[in-house]
């Protein structure tokens, strides 16, 4: 089997859609997955190489999408069967993967299993999901807190017991130590790749199994007030059990049945815990999802940092990756400002290890503030006032100036930003020094200089707001300063070599520009250095 063909995720840019808000084909403010079809020259002229999907499965939509009630279907909002099979198609007719969500750690309360698992302690589905006996004093079995809120334990009046959920209560969780759980999760994996998707992004793939005592958690010593009350607590008994690596082993066999396939986690945990889920080279997860840059200090020694504890730490063989925005997390544009926004994209499209981009970030996105009546979130409407809400990064795509930014004939199922009408694909797309433009000038390069590939990372020391590193490969050595401050800087050749010019700034206005004795850095500006026979 050809190496480059089976390692295809090792060059590929990731692209997450949220389907909700990228398109919308039928008029019903809801995006869905014709409109994604529509879409999809776009993001074959992004340059990206593979296009993951968040949940479209049939659910009551209590957490949108993440509480399915059939594993093998498409939710009618989002199309039908007949629909998806013609996005897999034409997606590979343009040369792009397509990668599904895997929500194996619960499902909702409406699905079919858990319908039957509640029925009665002797149902032979009883198992499937956590049950247990209250304490002997009362209340739930133990001190666990859902994510969203509150006791993770439910009381079932009609059996007597309580059912555990990490998140809300109409998700309930799977027992993962029921080998009948296993068995059906994966038959589902095999429907969806025997369908020609490209791999998996498995949803919270950190909490799959539960301490077997259900012991208490302990209390977090560092709790601050004002953070979701979940974090009173350390999850040490409810997430990261040492018996996850057997359950990820096998669902990598399960990818392994099919070639070209790739393998993603979602895990939010430190470093030295995150590593531990890429387990060796056959038997786990390709793609631990990295999110350090998601919640770090914006600043240079700070990523300078983040990247050399990963580097360090990453395994033999292991592959790194990079994420700035998801469907959980405020947008880039917003966390780090606009004019960051630039230097972050050349950041993460110049790192050693795949990107991942989130819908919109490319063009420059900004959290929207959701107003009480149109919050949508039911992490805010449980938890309100402390700015968990969700909504903020989810709103619809701005494709254009027209009447709902080209999204929808209909009222958007979110607020569009107050920007929408010149902050959108066809004003960007226009302006050749905007930051959608530079997004695909940097994509463009990674794919002329294999070095921004497969070329290992060189820290180069620099104080202060600059960020210096290399990158050497097949190809040579491309040098990358990024300026993550508002004052201008100024870096000593003897950091960044002699004899090198400018083959991208940030600022789309430098390109070929000769170096000559010392780089000066404008304020908030990145560029890449090589020699101009390298991008030729």
């Amino acid at each position: 089997m050809d190496q480059d063909e089976q390692n295809w995720w090792r060059h590929g840019i990731f692209y997450q859609v949220y389907p909700r808000s990228f398109q919308d084909s039928n008029g019903d403010g809801v995006g869905d997955i014709k409109g994604i079809i529509r879409r999809l020259p776009y993001l074959k002229s992004l340059g990206v190489d593979a296009v993951w999907l968040s949940p479209i499965f049939p659910s009551p939509m209590a957490d949108f999408g993440y509480d399915i009630s059939e594993h093998t279907g498409i939710d009618p909002l989002f199309g039908t069967m007949d629909d998806f099979d013609a996005l897999v198609i034409t997606a590979h007719e343009n040369g792009l993967k397509v990668i599904l969500d895997l929500v194996p750690n619960h499902t909702s309360d409406q699905h079919p299993w858990f319908a039957e698992s509640r029925f009665s302690r002797d149902n032979p589905k009883r198992d499937w999901y956590i049950w247990r006996d209250g304490r002997s004093e009362g209340g739930p079995p133990n001190n666990w807190l859902s994510e969203f809120g509150g006791s993770a334990w439910e009381y079932d009046d009609a059996t007597g017991q309580f059912y555990y959920h990490a998140f809300l209560a109409q998700q309930p969780d799977l027992n993962w130590r029921n080998p009948a759980v296993r068995s059906a999760i994966y038959d589902v994996m095999r429907f969806w790749l025997g369908k020609g998707i490209d791999g998996f992004r498995v949803d919270v793939i950190w909490h799959l199994i539960k301490d077997e005592a259900f012991r208490n958690n302990p209390p977090n010593p560092h709790f601050v007030e004002g953070r979701p009350p979940n974090e009173k607590i350390l999850t040490q008994y409810s997430t990261d059990q040492p018996e996850v690596h057997d359950v990820i082993a096998e669902m990598r066999r399960v990818i392994d049945e099919f070639d070209h396939r790739v393998l993603i986690g979602e895990i939010y945990l430190p470093l030295h815990r995150l590593i531990a889920y890429y387990g060796n080279d056959l038997a786990g997860a390709q793609m631990p999802f990295n999110f350090a840059l998601l919640s770090t200090l914006w600043s240079a020694r700070s990523i300078e940092k983040i990247i050399a504890d990963y580097e360090g730490a990453l395994p033999a063989g292991a592959w790194p990756n990079w994420v700035l925005g998801n469907h959980d997390r405020p947008r880039v544009a917003s966390r780090v400002g606009k004019e960051q926004a630039r230097v972050a994209a050349m950041l993460l499209l110049t790192l050693r290890g795949t990107p991942t981009l989130y819908y919109g970030d490319e063009i420059g996105m900004q959290q929207v503030a959701i107003a009480p009546d149109q919050v949508r979130d039911p992490f805010e409407k449980n938890v309100p006032g402390i700015g968990v809400g969700r909504d903020g990064c989810r709103t619809p795509m701005q494709w254009d100036a027209t009447v709902s930014a080209g999204f929808s004939t209909a009222r958007p199922w979110l607020p569009l930003a107050d920007d929408h009408t010149h902050e959108n694909v066809t004003n960007l797309d226009a302006d050749v020094c905007s930051i959608l433009c530079l997004y695909k000038a940097l994509i463009a390069l990674r794919r002329k200089l294999p070095q921004l590939v497969t070329g290992a990372y060189r820290p180069v020391a620099a104080q202060g707001d600059i960020l210096l590193y290399r990158r050497q490969g097949e190809g040579g050595t491309v040098v990358i300063a990024l300026n993550l401050g508002p004052e201008p800087v100024s870096v000593a050749s003897s950091s960044i070599g002699f004899g090198r010019e400018i083959l991208l700034s940030t600022f789309l206005d430098r390109e070929g520009e000769a170096v000559q004795g010392a780089l000066d850095l404008r304020g908030n500006e990145g560029v890449i250095l090589g020699r101009s026979a390298q991008a030729g």
